[in-house]
C-alpha cells in the first residue's frame, strides 16, 4: 500500500501543524512491512491516481472535491461551525471543503465530540468516522531547573506565573482570551504562541511569541498551572501536554476536554474567568500523568484506517466520491456536480 501524506501543514506553528509533524514521524517509524509512505506538497496538482492507493489530508483546509485516489481526511475541530454567526461567513470555498470531507472514504476525529460534530454539522456518516486521539510528543516531558531558569531569563517570566498556549494572531471568541487577560488574579499570566498586533493590546500579560519544543516543554514546567479558558475544544492538546511535563491543568468545563483529561484536570464552569484563575492559583503538583496513549498508538491506528479505506468496495468508493448531501449550513451545495 502506498499512502501519499499531505505535507502542507507541516511548518504551521498551530496545534494542525503540531498534529501533522508529530503524527508525520510516527507514521513514518510504524510503516507495516510493504507499505510506503509519500510526502507530497501539491497533491492537486502533481499527484497522480496511479502514485498512491491512499490520499491523507491531515486537516480539512486539504480535503481535495476530486481526490485522484481514495481520501482520508483528520478534522479537528468544528466548535465554531455550531455558531450561527460562522455560518453566516462561510464563503463557497469553505463550503466546497465541507462537501470534500463528506466525501472522503474515512474522517479521523481527535475526539468523540469531534467525531460527533462531523456527523451532525458536516453530514458524514458516522460509520466512516473513526477516533484516534493526539499525544503528547516525546519532548514534552519535566525539564531540569536549569532549562527552566534559562526560559525564564530568555522570555523575562517571573518565578511564579500560569500559562496559557496557543494561537494569537486573531481573536478568536470561542478562546476568551481577552477576558482572561481582563481577569483578576495573583499570579502573572503568560501567553505562549505566535501572535499579531492584536494580541499586543491584551492588558497584564507576557507575550513569548512562538517558542520551541524545548523551550514550550520547559516554560511548561516552571508554570504553576496551565489555563484553558475555551467553551469548546477539539482535544485539547496542551493540556496533556502541560501534565506530561508535571504541570497542573485548569480548564472551563468543554466536551472533549472532560473526554479527554477525564479527573486529570480541575474543571469549572465554561465562561467562568474568575473561578478558572482560582482554580489554576489553588492548583498543587504533582499533577496527574498524561493519558497513556502514544504518537506510535495514533500512527498504527492511522494505518489500520488506510487500509480499511482501501479495502472497501470499489462501488462503495465512487458513492462516497459522488454523494451530494448537504449539511446544516451548506445550503446551496447540493446540486454541484461530482
Amino acid at each position: 500500500m502506498k499512502v501519499a501524506y499531505d505535507s502542507r501543514p507541516l511548518s504551521d506553528p498551530d496545534g494542525v501543524g503540531r498534529y501533522s509533524r508529530c503524527l508525520l514521524d510516527a507514521l513514518h517509524t510504524t510503516a507495516p512491512n510493504g507499505d510506503e509512505l509519500i510526502e507530497t506538497n501539491r497533491p492537486s496538482a502533481t499527484l497522480r491516481a496511479d502514485e498512491a492507493d491512499v490520499l491523507h489530508a491531515p486537516w480539512m483546509e486539504g480535503a481535495m472535491l476530486h481526490a485522484p485516489c481514495p481520501m482520508v481526511v483528520t478534522v479537528h475541530d468544528l466548535a465554531a461551525l455550531k455558531r450561527p454567526s460562522e455560518h453566516l461567513r462561510t464563503g463557497l470555498r469553505q463550503r466546497l471543503r465541507h462537501l470534500a470531507v463528506q466525501r472522503a472514504l474515512r474522517v479521523i476525529a481527535p475526539s468523540g465530540t469531534v467525531a460527533d460534530d462531523a456527523v451532525e454539522q458536516l453530514g458524514v456518516e458516522r460509520s466512516r468516522v473513526v477516533v484516534i486521539p493526539h499525544a503528547a510528543d516525546t519532548s514534552m516531558r519535566p525539564r531540569a531547573d536549569e532549562e527552566v531558569a534559562a526560559v525564564r531569563q530568555r522570555f523575562k517570566l517571573p518565578e511564579r506565573y500560569l500559562v496559557w498556549v496557543g494561537a494569537l494572531q486573531h481573536p478568536d471568541p470561542g478562546k476568551h482570551i481577552a477576558e482572561l487577560a481582563a481577569t483578576p488574579r495573583r499570579l502573572p499570566l503568560v501567553l505562549v504562541g505566535p501572535t499579531s498586533p492584536w494580541a499586543h493590546e491584551l492588558p497584564d500579560v507576557i507575550l513569548t511569541g512562538q517558542v520551541s519544543d524545548e523551550q514550550l516543554a520547559a516554560i511548561y514546567s516552571g508554570a504553576h498551572a496551565l489555563v484553558l479558558a475555551s467553551e469548546s475544544e477539539g482535544f485539547g492538546l496542551p493540556a496533556v501536554e502541560a501534565l506530561a511535563c508535571g504541570t497542573p491543568v485548569s480548564a472551563c468545563r468543554a466536551p472533549a476536554l472532560v473526554e479527554v483529561l477525564g479527573e486529570r484536570a480541575s474543571f469549572v464552569d465554561a465562561g467562568d474567568m474568575c473561578a478558572l484563575i482560582a482554580a489554576a492559583e489553588a492548583a498543587v503538583r504533582p499533577a496527574p500523568p498524561p493519558p497513556p496513549w502514544s504518537w506510535g498508538d495514533a500512527a498504527r491506528a492511522t494505518w489500520a484506517v488506510y487500509a480499511s479505506a482501501l479495502a472497501q468496495p470499489s462501488g462503495e468508493r465512487k458513492g462516497a466520491r459522488r454523494r451530494r448531501r448537504p449539511h446544516p449550513g451548506a445550503a446551496g451545495i447540493g446540486s454541484l456536480e461530482a
